[in-house]
């Protein structure tokens, strides 16, 4: 056994398929008239035992269901990937299973199937709680179904979650209190808002391209921020991430394995995976085509098609760019281990005026973004690596 022996690991399992693609959605999601279930459970299957070998003897601390749309997955396809993982690795006594479904009545029928199966963790994609915000986001739901679904998964599933969108185009201060003031009386322990963010290639990219306005102005979106954080911590969910909110011991395991820089493994079509091998880290990534992905994995067993080393420069940077998304910051003695020198050293001239600004906190123990730049974390982090 190697140092890494029974470190923990996350598994990620992605579902590509969508029945609608979403006009801000740049995930590697895909719409497909119909889809072989019992060749993608097969194909998935094949693909966890093939990664099983790159990393075992390890501790299973969190599986994820991602996608795409998970909830469009049978639950009995659900089960037998639970099952694997459980056969290939020893799993933690608290393991988290979260599987992530859009609130469509047709798929909250399923709930009760993936409680069997094994999912402890639902998070749904409400996006909105607002009929006409829902339309201009693409949703397939309507805002009594959201209600609904919120409700059946709290009494179905021992820890749930729910996204909102907001800094939508003309969304007021007012209008945002309100619905979110609403998302707290339906929350339990956790919420994710995501400002919007328009991405090229999406419909959302291409229209804005043409010149249409399709998200807050940026003073609107500052003010709605830090809106947020405060009514989130004053109502006992305060941010433990950049977008992501939680009473105290609710975090997302999962996601925390990704912004501690914590290894995982991806499984599906597009999926990445971090995983240590000696004294160092390898950067996996997948195919992204579902149909190519799935015709590798049955030819040669995989559809894995980088599996690069990461130079010690490039996780340093890698754990800058994940931990300073938390409120907890990068352990101070695990970045200057990884770097090989000081903080200070590292970063030179350019870390007091971050200091003086506001934007980071550096002590003995950690270096953390504030909540102005967290905020800012593209330019802070282009300042520090600059």
């Amino acid at each position: 056994m190697g140092a890494e022996a029974r470190a923990p690991l996350a598994v990620y399992i992605h579902w590509p398929f969508c029945r609608s693609k979403c006009p801000y959605c740049d995930f590697n999601s895909h719409v497909r008239e119909g889809v072989e279930e019992a060749r993608w459970t097969r194909a998935l299957l094949a693909d966890l035992d093939r990664q099983a070998e790159l990393a075992p003897d390890r501790e299973i601390v969190s599986v994820f269901f991602g996608g795409g749309t998970p909830s469009l997955m049978p639950p009995e396809t659900v089960a037998a990937l639970i099952e694997r993982v459980q056969a290939l690795w020893p799993v933690a006594p608290n393991l988290e299973v979260t599987l992530e479904a859009n609130p469509n009545s047709a798929e909250a029928e399923r709930f009760a199937g993936f409680a069997a199966a094994g999912v402890n963790r639902l998070s749904l994609g409400i996006q909105a709680l607002d009929p006409v915000a829902l339309g201009f986001l693409g949703r397939r739901h309507d805002r009594e179904e959201a209600i609904a679904a919120i409700w059946l998964a709290r009494a179905t599933f021992p820890r749930t979650s729910f996204d909102l969108i907001y800094a939508r185009p003309g969304q007021s201060l007012a209008a945002w209190q309100e619905e979110l003031d609403e998302a707290l009386s339906l929350a339990g322990e956790h919420l994710s808002l995501y400002q919007l963010t328009i991405e090229p290639g999406t419909a959302f990219g291409n229209r804005a391209a043409r010149g249409e306005t399709l998200a807050a102005d940026e003073d609107s979106a500052v003010a709605l921020f830090e809106f947020t954080q405060e009514r989130l911590a004053a109502a006992g969910l305060p941010a433990y991430e950049i977008s992501n909110h939680a009473r105290p011991g609710a975090e997302c395991r999962h996601n925390l394995a990704y912004w501690r820089y914590e290894d995982y493994l991806g499984i599906g079509p597009g999926a990445h995976g971090r995983v240590t091998r000696g004294d160092g880290k390898l950067a996996m990534q997948q195919r992204r085509s579902p149909e190519a992905w799935l015709a590798a994995v049955e030819r040669d067993g995989t559809a894995i098609e980088e599996m690069t080393p990461i130079a010690p420069a490039t996780v340093v940077e890698e754990v800058l760019m994940m931990g300073l998304r938390l409120v907890e910051g990068v352990p101070r003695a695990r970045l200057e281990t990884l770097a090989g020198r000081e903080v200070e050293d590292l970063f030179g001239a350019a870390l007091p005026p971050l200091i003086d600004g506001g934007f980071l906190l550096l002590d003995d123990d950690r270096l953390a973004a504030t909540a102005a730049g967290r905020q800012r974390l593209n330019a802070v982090l282009a300042a520090l690596l600059a």
